[in-house]
């Protein structure tokens, strides 16, 4: 089958290779849609902290962000999974430590991670290997620009159960990335009162084109009461930013990851009696989002800015856009084309 694999800092290409075969408790699944993320970008490049720590290794084929339809099983899987349109898990925990008995599989100690770490092949190639315990199936009114938009739309939707925001309080996001504007609209959902702070033009722009009439910069964010502010964002000096604008007895969750080490004053935290949330995985998060997108309460297809082929993907993963992508921060993958 073909597959896009990374060999090194800034080389990737599509081979063939051999195709996936369902080990007991597996399923083979072909895959008909794939996102492209910014760790994806991380592991091209070669910044990804995981490619020094040892956690991942060239090569590697990168994809986490999927969904396709299951056209193989392993040894006891049920028969019922056959056929079935499916997205799944991106964090495989060892099942049986005390923190994947609490629930807690995407901190397990050995978690390999699809398209990620521990050699764990990902979705960008025609047909995909995953636990049958790590899929979720996704109804017919999610198709295909949707389901692959689950796994960002898990970390997104855990971010805004995170703030414990009420209908019509009010919340700042950080950042108008994909992850931002995905925070912004699982919000807007629930009732919550949602505003933008960011710095690309585009960005903000497609914000008010969702229907977010607050999209700011800083210079013009005006001066309200943020009952929670959640940081999407890459920028290590946002995370101090979100303390200082929350209110006192708020909560800052921190989703997004800088390239460097942020810094917060811990005393502003004691002293404004915030609670700190970080939150890592769209785990617990997934079933949510695909109830979201089944339902219509949100739609994140204007997110994606293009569909591409296998062939096209080293050049997004180099952070060239197609010519004719749309404003949206996410660029697609059929492994078909």
């Amino acid at each position: 089958m073909r597959a896009l694999v990374v060999t090194g800092p800034g080389k990737a290409e599509v081979q063939e290779t051999e195709p996936p075969i369902a080990g007991p408790g597996e399923v083979i699944v072909d895959v008909e849609r794939v996102g492209v993320c910014g760790t994806d970008m991380e592991l091209f490049s070669g910044e990804m902290s995981y490619l020094h720590s040892g956690r991942s290794w060239y090569p590697l084929r990168p994809g986490h962000e999927w969904c396709g339809t299951v056209t193989a099983l392993g040894e006891g899987v049920q028969a019922d999974w056959l056929g079935r349109r499916v997205t799944g898990d991106t964090m495989l925990g060892c099942g049986r430590c005390h923190r994947c008995r609490a629930g807690h599989h995407h901190i397990c100690a050995d978690v390999a991670e699809i398209g990620i770490s521990r050699g764990r092949p990902g979705a960008l190639a025609e047909q995909l290997a995953v636990p049958a315990s790590a899929l979720q199936p996704l109804p017919d009114t999610v198709d295909l620009t949707l389901g692959a938009l689950v796994e960002p739309g898990g970390n997104a939707l855990r971010a805004i159960e995170s703030t414990g925001l009420a209908a019509g309080e009010r919340l700042l996001v950080l950042g108008t990335g994909t992850i931002g504007l995905l925070a912004a609209l699982f919000a807007r959902a629930r009732g919550i009162e949602v505003h933008l702070l960011g710095r690309d033009p585009e960005g903000l722009r497609l914000a008010r084109t969702l229907g977010f009439e607050g999209a700011w910069t800083k210079p013009s964010l005006p001066e309200l009461a943020w009952h929670a502010v959640v940081d999407a964002s890459n920028a290590p000096g946002l995370p101090a930013l979100a303390l200082e604008l929350v209110e006192p007895a708020g909560r800052v969750v921190c989703i997004g990851l800088a390239g460097t080490p942020s810094a917060i004053d811990t005393r502003h935290l004691v002293l404004k009696d915030v609670t700190a949330v970080g939150v890592l995985g769209g785990s617990a998060g997934l079933a949510g989002a695909i109830d979201a997108y089944a339902g219509g309460s949100v739609d994140a297809r204007p997110l994606v800015a293009a569909t591409v082929g296998l062939a096209e993907t080293a050049g997004v993963l180099a952070g060239r856009r197609p010519p004719s992508a749309g404003p949206g921060p996410k660029i697609h993958i059929d492994p078909r084309q």
